[in-house]
């Protein structure tokens, strides 16, 4: 079977050509680093670590580029309000200097580094902070520029969306009703209600160049930087749903236009939401939970990746802190059943590794694949090392950790009483058999009787 994924551009399951026949360009867009990520960004980042281990489970080449947004992001998409970066400073009590900016960004992306590595998320290799690249975003305006996309105003240099005639592609309309598209037209300067800021002028900090002093605009930066480490055209560009209508539209305007309407990315991929009270989280609303807010619960973080994977990444998820303990329940479950697997590892089962690939490989359909993680492990015909390497296969892509857990000593109180109970159930004496296994339930153990003997694993 081929891969298949959702492509936002053509609202189909597509299957899966890259460019280059075994080699997949990828990018993701990264986070804009005044705060702390919050666990639904995190989400977006899930999506992405499994689409990127997918590929490489199916022997593809990836070289995925994210960028860190440092500069230029505003707290509207409209390219009005207080600048993100801006507002961590004041937030913080430091001076506007470029210099403050960067030490801010360095800090909070750090911090997302550890909430990946929290979340096992492979951390892309080739991540690059977007004020280290304002020459290239300079050069594409310039680009644009002479191309006659762009007109000033008296706070920046715009976009001109009038002169694209399909822009609005990627969500299919070039106008919307909703309310958070409409604010786009508050710039009365603006030609066209849709038209976007490729420079923002700031006189007081920024960056020199022929405009003026200022910032690139939030949307150059991604196009600039993934054409520079991707080329003019790659294969995969991912995010959340809340990035298409304007971010990534805009990406993809400025992009074809700079050169000459080649097709920018094949494969448009985003994630859901996650909501608090179905309401989707924000920092700007306040109901945000930091990834730390599982270990202050006594949570692994595991388990919130775990929560994600039960459902497919396109459909929207409500955070409720009663689903993830649920999820908890699960996943532990899941690590005594591995657990009580023994130390040999054997060979891949091919028929569950077959049905495994089948679902990953339609869209990503992890829920799916979770149930052949349970069939494999509930399955009596197949020896225990065996079910040890195919979980363990399994886990480069779903990185759960399988591989990390240790086997737990178990109290002699309780190999004593499994001891008896094996005595007990050679002499058929299944009573008093029952009555050790209560005993050992109490003790916070279970036992299970299988073709290699009892089966000891924590409750």
């Amino acid at each position: 079977m081929a891969l298949k994924f959702y492509n936002t551009l053509s609202r189909t399951k597509e299957n899966f050509s890259p460019i280059h026949k075994k080699e997949v360009l990828f990018y993701s867009c990264g986070p804009t680093v005044y705060d702390y990520a919050h666990i639904g960004n995190l989400r977006a980042y899930v999506f992405a670590d499994i689409l990127q281990k997918t590929l490489e489970y199916q022997k593809y080449k990836v070289k995925r580029v994210m960028n860190i947004t440092d500069i230029g992001h505003l707290s509207s998409d409209a390219d009005f309000g207080e600048d993100k970066m801006t507002k961590g400073l004041l937030r913080e009590g430091k001076e506007l200097t470029l210099k403050n900016m960067r030490e801010l960004a360095e800090f909070y992306t750090e911090k997302f580094k550890d909430d990946l590595r929290a979340l096992n998320i492979k951390v892309p290799k080739n991540i690059y902070f977007a004020s280290d690249y304002v020459k290239e975003d300079i050069e594409l305006i310039q680009k644009l520029k002479e191309k006659k996309y762009t007109y000033k105003t008296s706070d920046g240099i715009y976009f001109d969306t009038s002169k694209m005639p399909d822009y609005g592609i990627l969500w299919g309309e070039k106008t919307t009703p909703d309310e958070d598209y409409a604010r786009i037209a508050e710039n009365k300067e603006k030609k066209n209600s849709e038209d976007f800021a490729l420079w923002k002028f700031n006189s007081k900090i920024g960056f020199e160049s022929k405009f003026g002093k200022g910032f690139p605009g939030w949307h150059i930066e991604c196009s600039a930087m993934s054409m520079k480490f991707l080329g003019e055209q790659f294969d995969i560009h991912t995010g959340g749903i809340d990035l298409i209508p304007t971010h990534h539209t805009n990406e993809i305007a400025q992009s074809e236009c700079a050169t000459d309407k080649k097709p920018f990315v094949k494969y448009w991929m985003h994630s859901e939401f996650v909501d608090t009270g179905n309401e989707k989280m924000s920092k700007s609303k306040g109901n945000f939970l930091k990834l730390e807010s599982l270990s202050k619960r006594g949570m692994n973080p595991i388990t919130y990746r775990f929560w994600l994977l039960m459902a497919s990444y396109h459909t929207k998820v409500n955070f409720v802190w009663e689903a993830l303990e649920g999820a908890e329940i699960a996943l532990k479950r899941l690590y005594n059943l591995y657990l009580g697997l023994g130390e040999e590892v054997g060979k891949i089962n091919k028929e569950y590794q077959h049905k495994f690939k089948s679902y990953l490989e339609d869209d990503l359909d992890t829920p799916r694949a979770l149930t052949v993680l349970w069939d494999v492990l509930k399955d009596e015909g197949i020896s225990s090392a065996d079910k040890k390497a195919t979980v363990l296969d399994f886990d480069k892509v779903l990185g759960l950790g399988f591989a990390d857990l240790k086997t737990e000593k178990i109290p002699a109180e309780v190999e004593k009483l499994v001891n008896a109970r094996e005595d007990a159930r050679k002499n058929k004496d299944f009573k008093k058999s029952d009555e050790l296994r209560k005993e050992i339930n109490s003790l916070g153990y279970d036992v299970k009787d299988t073709s290699e003997g009892q089966k000891i694993s924590k409750i």
